[in-house]
């Protein structure tokens, strides 16, 4: 049955559902699997800010080092170990799969009130992060089975949604649970344990809801899942075979250029954003609240926009043009000097933000079939963090570097057509984002050209199909 055909009937279910929630959410089952992506966001978000302020009050002395540590255990395993979540991804039943990441995270959560020492939080970090680097391909592997076609840019921006709309929810929420544990946690007895308790057990709930929504959805079962076995050799080949269909299909590899080192280029501004603030704008602490503002309002700008013209647009374009757009608005928003000026274009770097999202993602989905796309989006989101944990830890530094070699060459001042322009470290970093990203944007033209989707290009239906990933030429002989 096709992917379209499937989502349509939903075994005879989903004819006879309200066709509001089709017509808003493409599908019912789409509906219910992305309400367990807002809940399961929510729990991850509630469950990083509690594990935080666990990290910060164990660790005493050294809470930022302690911090900085178990955060880092986010980040290491999508590192190593994202490509065999990808794998996993592929072979197991993802509805399964997405049911038992869900109810182990939510073990996890329940254990931590117990937890007393930095390590074992460091592992709890690192169990959690391989379940959610599980559940999220899985999950993105599975939505083209689940809408049609032509319903896939919006699936992601309603995606993009419930990732990151939950945020600012889950802070309240802790706030508001650890408060009401301070005030209560002696009459239940469970003040012991730490203010961060009772935010962690509703966190557990937060997952089983989670796992029961999916346990409803009509997933198909891929063929690799059918075997129930993971062999680690079959992993390994399995690895190499998703590497070798990135490095044939030019959409993809373009789509990974541009999503990852976007994120690696515009990752600058957070660890750079204040100090941006503080050092070019002279807004301080209030400055970087107007610039995050912004640049949320312009993501939801570009998610909502290109939501509603997707089916009009040419994607491949449209995402090289975001890419090139947002680099040249990063650099442009580092050059001014002025808070208004200064967030219009830092707005401008969200729309692009959230229009590159919206479509990679969807071009991923249109691209890949089946039984690849786990070990694809795993790859995903295995580069993006590593681009990102790169520009978090790297901005900073070479941000000092320069700022020294400025002072040192030009006293951080040239002069440009009269006028005196200062050159501290973090608007040459913020500089060299853009750069990184434009540089992307050439990759991704490269690309998307070479798949008759870029500007100048044949037209892709007159450009060869890339070999199939296994294929030989003793297979077509």
């Amino acid at each position: 049955m096709s992917q379209s055909a499937y989502a349509a009937s939903g075994g005879g279910r989903e004819a006879s559902t309200d066709g509001r929630v089709s017509r808003l959410f493409g599908s019912p089952s789409y509906f219910r699997l992305w309400i367990s992506q807002v809940v399961s966001s929510l729990g991850d978000w509630i469950g990083l800010i509690a594990i935080t302020a666990i990290a910060a009050r164990v660790g005493g002395g050294d809470s930022g080092a302690a911090v900085g540590l178990v955060l880092s255990a986010r980040v290491v395993p999508g590192l190593f170990l994202g490509s065999f979540m990808g794998v996993l991804a592929d072979r197991l039943d993802r509805k399964r799969a997405m049911i038992y990441c869900d109810i182990g995270r939510g073990a996890v959560l329940a254990l931590l009130p117990f937890v007393k020492d930095i390590a074992t939080l460091v592992l709890a970090s690192l169990i959690l992060e391989l379940f959610t680097l599980l559940w999220a391909s899985a999950k993105e592997a599975s939505v083209p089975n689940l809408v049609d076609r032509e319903f896939l840019p919006t699936a992601n921006s309603l995606s993009l949604g419930a990732a990151y709309g939950t945020f600012p929810v889950s802070s309240a929420v802790f706030a508001g649970l650890v408060k009401l544990a301070q005030s209560f946690g002696k009459t239940f007895g469970v003040h012991s344990l730490g203010p961060e308790s009772l935010a962690l057990w509703f966190d557990v709930g937060t997952f089983l809801i989670s796992a029961l929504a999916v346990s409803t959805l009509a997933l198909p079962r891929h063929d690799a899942a059918r075997t129930g076995r993971i062999d680690l050799g079959q992993a390994w080949r399995d690895i190499r075979e998703g590497m070798r269909f990135i490095r044939s299909n030019p959409v993809v590899r373009g789509v990974l250029i541009g999503l990852a080192c976007g994120l690696g280029g515009g990752g600058t501004v957070v660890p750079l954003g204040p100090v941006f603030s503080s050092v070019v704008l002279h807004s301080g602490a209030s400055g970087f609240g107007v610039l995050l503002t912004a640049f949320g309002m312009g993501v939801a700008a570009g998610v909502i926009g290109v939501s509603l013209v997707q089916k009009r647009l040419p994607h491949g374009q449209v995402f090289l043009v975001a890419v090139l757009a947002g680099g040249t608005a990063l650099i442009v928003a580092a050059t001014m000097s002025r808070l208004v000026l200064a967030s219009a274009w830092i707005a401008g770097f969200g729309v692009c933000a959230g229009t590159v999202y919206v479509l990679g993602f969807s071009m991923l989905q249109e691209e890949v079939s089946d039984e690849l796309r786990g070990r694809i989006f795993a790859t995903l989101y295995a580069s993006t963090r590593l681009c990102l944990f790169l520009a978090l830890v790297v901005a900073p530094v070479l941000s000092t570097l320069l700022d020294g070699l400025s002072g040192a060459v030009v006293d951080r001042k040239i002069g440009v057509a009269g006028a005196s322009v200062a050159l501290p470290g973090v608007r040459l970093t913020l500089w060299l984002g853009g750069l990184i990203i434009i540089g992307a944007g050439w990759l991704v033209q490269r690309s998307l050209r070479q798949a008759g989707m870029g500007f100048g290009s044949r037209r892709r239906d007159e450009v060869p199909a890339p070999e199939a990933p296994g294929s030989t030429q003793e297979d077509a002989g």
